[in-house]
């Protein structure tokens, strides 16, 4: 039982994809009576199963999860309003005296559900509806471009294939700009620096995964081979004719490349190879930007582990 002068504890997983989070997260929560609070922006839209590596409707009747599968393919969530969402699930999982357990790799995401978002400038459906024309036109690098000239730090944490996310970059570069004088223009980056509301009532325990390089690649190989060969290809053709490409979640990793198949600008062997390799170039930003998060207790191997599960279990016993 949590001490009763001592704020309860959020339980942290994080980790590049195909570490083995959900296996941890999944392994703390039946351990300690746990519920699991998702935070992987793809893993929130519905009709995304193959593709997203969500735990199996075995695993969801077995411990509680939240904010899976609560988005519409035509929508956009933006770190706020996750954020939003989360804190509130939080605080219901708080009054049930239950142990939340963070589990997903979308960093931008944890980020803004712990340490807050900064008061940036209200959305403009005008220019974004600008943005997204160009993005068509010109293709996603030409954006990222633009946003390297606005803010070279956000465009180095945002990859150029998040056409939201370089969207709501560029927005806040360009509706914050003071219009008597351009060099007056405020960053995304300067503004996540000032005015946030850091998450309160809790203690936080971050555990990471960090297995070996090797092992992770070939980790995330396998992972995509089976996507495929489950039908991811299927999936998104199915997405595709309910939604058409306007829908979010084909821009993600795995369904771009289905798409690209679909399209018939590549065979299936090299939809594969393509969807292996940026998910390979995906976990390596994901290190990079975990690796900046404060106070990770970090796990040598995968979630998966046994061995891993225990020296996680019992750094969380620990701390309850």
């Amino acid at each position: 039982m949590q001490k009763l002068e001592r704020e309860p504890l959020v339980v942290v997983v994080l980790g590049p994809t195909a570490s083995g989070k959900t296996a941890l997260a999944l392994a703390i929560a039946r351990r300690f009576g746990g519920e699991i609070v998702n935070c992987d922006s793809v893993a929130m839209y519905r009709e995304l199963e193959i593709g997203t590596a969500k735990p199996s409707a075995a695993e969801r009747a077995e411990v509680p999860h939240h904010l899976l599968d609560c988005v519409d393919p035509l929508a956009d969530v933006s770190a706020g309003e996750y954020a939003r969402q989360a804190r509130l699930v939080l605080q219901e999982i708080k009054q049930r005296e239950h142990l939340p357990i963070v589990s997903g790799g979308t960093g931008l995401y944890l980020r803004a559900l712990i340490e807050g978002l900064f008061p940036g400038p209200r959305r403009s459906e005008e220019l974004r509806n600008k943005l997204r024309g160009r993005a068509e036109k010109r293709g996603t690098e030409h954006l990222h471009r633009l946003l390297r000239r606005l803010d070279a730090s956000a465009a180095s944490r945002i990859h150029a294939n998040d056409v939201p996310k370089v969207i709501r970059a560029i927005e806040v570069c360009l509706a914050s700009r003071q219009p008597s004088r351009r060099a007056s223009r405020i960053t995304m980056t300067e503004l996540w620096q000032q005015g946030r509301e850091a998450l309160q009532g809790f203690r936080i325990l971050r555990l990471g995964l960090n297995p070996e390089r090797e092992t992770l690649y070939s980790r995330i190989n396998q992972r995509a081979a089976k996507m495929f060969d489950e039908g991811l290809i299927a999936e998104t053709e199915s997405l595709l004719a309910k939604y058409g490409e306007q829908a979010r979640p084909l821009a993600s990793l795995g369904y771009k490349q289905a798409l690209q198949f679909l399209r018939g600008e590549i065979d299936r062997e090299s939809a594969l190879a393509a969807a292996q390799q940026a998910h390979r170039n995906y976990a390596k930003r994901q290190i990079t930007w975990f690796r900046q998060e404060p106070d990770v207790r970090w796990l040598a191997g995968s979630g998966d582990e046994t061995a891993i599960q225990a020296e996680g279990m019992a750094v969380v016993e620990r701390e309850i």
